[in-house]
């Protein structure tokens, strides 16, 4: 006997917990594991990015390669102890909310750019970075910025030397709270900008 309209109605919407229990299940398996959008807090990666925008990060990007110099990484800040001991139901919702960009991490999260590798001597004289003496050429700042002297420091092994940007505003590997980052903590590489609409980019 064919199904009623109003019988077909309530199964349609018995399934809608469901449907969207299974959206939730997908999406926070996504954000773990493939990618996620991260909202730009700050103005230290300027003036590729800039405060406000969403960038779309690849959490696979380091399974097939490590960190090259210039990659900008995204990593939890080292001086953020924070931890969410909220029930898991509402980490998990909250966990979809920040893989979409919706909203802020409940850890500090950094955006740098890879500046130094593994056993690398990095050192900022004279306005410009240097790598195991020799200048490195950085077309991504903007003119008039300069780097003010720091080092000479020796990455330690499986670690990185990241830097923003905007020397002139950005908490990174010069600072020694932040220090010269283990390869484990790095989240994934950035690799679109995806907010605002019309000026996407890739990274």
């Amino acid at each position: 006997m064919p199904e009623s309209g109003h019988n077909s109605l309530k199964r349609g919407l018995a399934e809608i917990p469901v449907l969207a229990l299974i959206a939730l299940v997908v999406a926070f398996l996504l954000k773990t594991f493939v990618a996620q959008a991260f909202y730009i807090p700050s103005s230290s990666m300027e003036p590729q990015l800039h405060v406000g925008d969403r960038v779309i990060v690849s959490k696979l990007a380091y399974q097939f390669h490590e960190p090259r110099r210039g990659d900008i990484v995204v990593f939890p800040s080292p001086a953020d102890d924070t931890v969410d001991d909220s029930p898991l139901p509402v980490r998990v919702v909250k966990g979809v909310m920040e893989g979409v960009g919706l909203t802020k991490p409940t850890k500090e999260i950094l955006i740098k750019r890879v500046i130094g590798l593994p056993g690398e001597t990095v050192e900022g004289r004279d306005g410009h970075v240097y790598i195991n003496g020799i200048e490195l050429i950085e077309p991504y700042i903007a003119d008039g910025i300069t780097t003010d002297p720091f080092g000479p420091t020796t990455v330690p092994a499986e670690s990185l030397w990241v830097m923003g940007d905007n020397r002139r505003n950005s908490h990174d590997s010069r600072f020694a709270d932040v220090g010269p980052i283990p390869e484990s903590t790095v989240i994934g590489r950035a690799i679109m900008k995806v907010w605002p609409l019309g000026a996407q980019s890739f990274l």
